[in-house]
């Protein structure tokens, strides 16, 4: 008998995707320019993240799937608000925001499986990259340089969209583990509009369908 755990997806048309066209919150008309492009591309990422996490226990999201790693879907919750708030030390003058959770590795070491934890985590997250969103809507010029470090405004906006893509695929491999062979099968829903939006603030929740190809990567898990 073959004990090999069974890929989890809730898609039914594409049976190698992890979420059905017709229920992808990420479809929408391809904005026009640079800064739309690059905006419509992080709020793509930040929902599938979002997605990834959707309707797990404090259990499952803290799960260390991939020891000797101590990463988990909590952990990277908490890391990117952790990294939203460094990012604004980046565009200004002088000391970097305290962190949130404390030096090192304690956005993933500390990353425990309580549900007050998990709701501070969203909160601390959504807050975080409001901030971060409008600080870097006060530089609309893409050559600027902002910061100690003298950075593009175009540079950041493109590593911000590098980091989420990043996380968003160790969240594939996390959410396949937390949703099937340890712990059964878990048929999560995408996020509804309403909770789209308030997880992307100022971002907005259009996505480009010209890219749709490139970005159905982040739906395999």
């Amino acid at each position: 008998m073959d004990d090999t755990p069974t890929r989890w997806t809730r898609a039914t048309v594409y049976p190698d995707m992890w979420v059905d066209p017709d229920d992808d919150p990420r479809d929408g008309i391809s904005p026009d320019g640079e800064r739309p492009t690059l905006d419509d591309y992080l709020a793509s990422y930040r929902l599938t993240l979002r997605m990834k996490c959707a309707d797990l226990s404090a259990d499952q999201l803290a799960r260390r799937a991939v020891p000797p790693s101590t990463m988990s879907l909590l952990g990277l919750l908490r890391h990117l608000a952790e990294v939203e708030r460094d990012w604004r030390g980046w565009v200004s003058a002088g000391a970097s925001p305290p962190r949130l959770y404390g030096a090192g590795g304690a956005d993933f070491d500390g990353a425990v499986a309580e549900q007050t934890m998990v709701d501070a985590a969203y909160v601390d997250l959504i807050r975080e990259q409001a901030a971060t969103d409008a600080v870097l809507a006060e530089h609309p010029d893409l050559a600027q340089r902002v910061g100690d470090k003298g950075i593009a405004v175009r540079e950041l906006l493109v590593h911000r969209i590098e980091e989420y893509a990043r996380h968003c695929g160790h969240a594939d491999l996390l959410r396949a583990s937390a949703s099937t062979g340890v712990s059964g099968s878990e048929d999560a829903a995408a996020p509804d509009r309403a909770t789209t939006q308030r997880f992307l603030g100022p971002v907005g929740v259009v996505v480009s369908t010209a890219a749709r190809a490139f970005r159905a990567e982040g739906t395999r898990a």
